[in-house]
């Protein structure tokens, strides 16, 4: 079994981000800028946009925080993205998900300016925007050096929207078969699990994949996230499928670093847009 090292490659990505912004600014050009909206006071939506920041400063570029309480409203809310739409200075924004459950989270982000669309959230952002956990996925499986159109591949997930997406990118990967789910029940998520080569898992239910429900040498991808207690889980149980799967992607240490890395890539790209617009 070989790990997938999500913060090696998520090193390689931020190495050239650095080089870009360092070379722009030398030239007299401004640092790139993210504006941060923060709403409420999730533990683990401030520990994700305090590594955001951090990373951000690494890498020269500028973040501004809009921290908003608990019980701001959804007029309030929106009114601070209109505010950063029309503010020349910040490039891009982020929206922290998720927002607090009274929040209609589709109205909220569909105010929001595609061109500043940090997240790549929206359907008509920039080409040269994406979804930065789907470029996380794509990254990981370039590292396998496998051969899709030899392979078939599984997507299990809890959002239509986003189950949608990753089945294209699989099918675009080139496998010649793609499954995918959204239902939690073991017994029908092991219909496909238990026959795909490669399984991509963004379920969000902590070591929901045992050993008994993958294929031999299966190559596996964890994007399941899940806080428990003081810790991060994913939704493959990594210590019991590491002697089974041939590739796999840990919780901590997988996706997780590579996302804020490709997020920070729109980021770049967005400034360049701009710079070009």
């Amino acid at each position: 079994m070989k790990i997938i090292d999500g913060r090696k490659l998520a090193e390689k990505v931020k190495d050239k981000i650095a080089v870009e912004v360092f070379e722009a600014v030398k030239n007299g050009e401004t640092h790139p800028s993210l504006a941060i909206i923060l709403v409420g006071s999730r533990p683990d939506s401030q520990l994700y946009v305090r590594l955001k920041e951090r990373e951000a400063k690494k890498l020269g570029i500028d973040t501004y925080l809009y921290e908003l309480d608990e019980t701001t409203s959804e007029d309030e809310i929106i009114e601070t993205i209109k505010f950063l739409n029309n503010d020349d200075t910040i490039d891009s924004v982020l929206v922290q998900l998720p927002l607090p459950e009274n929040i209609d989270t589709d109205k909220v982000m569909s105010v929001l300016d595609p061109k500043k669309d940090a997240d790549g959230f929206l359907d008509n952002h920039p080409e040269n925007v994406t979804s930065p956990v789907l470029a996380s996925v794509k990254m990981m499986l370039d590292s396998t050096k496998i051969k899709a159109k030899d392979l078939s591949a599984g997507a299990l997930y809890n959002s239509d929207v986003f189950g949608e997406a990753l089945k294209k990118l699989l099918n675009d990967y080139g496998f010649k078969e793609v499954k995918g789910i959204t239902a939690r029940d073991a017994g029908e998520v092991a219909k496909i699990s238990e026959t795909v080569d490669v399984l991509v898992s963004a379920i969000g239910a902590p070591f929901f994949i045992k050993e008994g429900m993958i294929k031999h040498d299966a190559v596996l991808i964890d994007v399941g996230t899940t806080q428990v207690g003081d810790k991060v889980c994913g939704d493959i149980d990594f210590d019991n499928v590491k002697e089974k799967a041939s590739f796999i992607s840990p919780v901590p240490g997988g996706v997780g670093p590579m996302t804020i890395a490709f997020l920070f890539q729109n980021v770049l790209n967005i400034y360049k847009n701009k710079k070009t617009a």
